[in-house]
């Protein structure tokens, strides 16, 4: 089947709520790699070696990133490690270079960060890192919040609010059961 006929028959598994099928489509479109690969062919050969200031070179590591944690979802084996491997590496210097170049606030810095998080946590399966890199995006950009820029406050404050949203649902994911509440307070971040 063609790229085509395998997101048409998604289409229809969907529809009839037959959700396993339909993942199981799309993961097929997705190990096809048409459109992911390309992407990160583009990134590698154009954008990013190409890019000049930091804000597009950290948008375009990130976005390299989020393809290979696109691609991780669906890898198997030995695949999987490695695409798993060149989305932290990608997310990682993005995140070094937004640290000292980018403001907290700054909408792409914290986009990074909302992502970077969501990969700890859903891909490497390590929430307290997730936690750890969310909570201090967080707090760094509400310590700056003064100094927003008028033309980025409402993309840079929806961002803050996905960070703290997720925050809160990764601490009650870990938070113990009612019935264990003298074995401690899993899932909390520290101050």
């Amino acid at each position: 089947m063609d790229r085509t006929d395998l997101i048409q028959k998604a289409k229809l598994a969907e529809q009839a709520e037959r959700y396993d099928d339909m993942a199981d489509c799309m993961r097929e479109v997705t190990e096809m790699g048409d459109i992911c690969n390309n992407v990160l062919k583009l990134l590698d050969n154009y954008l990013i070696t190409n890019s000049k200031n930091p804000e597009s070179k950290v948008f375009y590591l990130k976005m390299k990133g989020d393809y290979y944690r696109y691609l991780a979802e669906v890898a198997s084996g030995d695949n999987k490690s490695k695409t798993i491997e060149n989305s932290q590496q990608a997310y990682q210097s993005a995140f070094d270079i937004s640290k000292t170049e980018m403001e907290p606030t700054h909408p792409i810095r914290l986009g990074l960060a909302l992502n970077f998080s969501v990969f700890f946590y859903e891909i490497l399966n390590s929430p307290d890192k997730a936690c750890e890199l969310a909570k201090k995006a967080f707090d760094d950009a509400i310590a700056e919040l003064d100094q927003l820029h008028e033309e980025s406050y409402k993309d840079s404050t929806l961002i803050m609010q996905l960070l703290r949203d997720n925050l809160t649902l990764w601490t009650s994911d870990n938070a113990p059961e009612e019935g264990n509440a003298g074995e401690g307070e899993a899932g909390e971040t520290e101050n």
